[in-house]
């Protein structure tokens, strides 16, 4: 199975601006979704390889055991079929993601 990947932000700077061209150099077509302090998302999967980059605020994911925590440029790459669940930061969270 695919291991999950955590991508940090190469700089200080992961304005929205910038995370859009970069799913753009990767010819991905994101979409922007936003949730409120403490949401959270039961288990669940997708049929596609998830790319997600978080905007503003934070979001845990949790997948098989394993916990990790999303801050402003932060990239996860969740591959198809792999179950996972999250929770949002106590300042809610933006996040832009797309299907690869």
């Amino acid at each position: 199975m695919e291991t999950l990947q955590v991508t940090p932000w190469p700089d200080d700077d992961p304005s929205p601006d910038r995370i859009t061209r970069e799913f753009g150099l990767q010819g991905l077509r994101p979409f922007r979704w936003s949730n409120g302090a403490g949401d959270s998302y039961d288990v669940h999967t997708h049929d596609y390889h998830k790319v997600l980059y978080c905007v503003t605020g934070s979001i845990t994911f949790k997948v098989e055991g394993e916990s990790v925590e999303l801050h402003p440029g932060d990239r996860l790459d969740l591959p198809a079929g792999r179950p996972h669940s999250a929770v949002v930061g106590p300042e809610g969270v933006v996040c832009m993601e797309a299907q690869a």
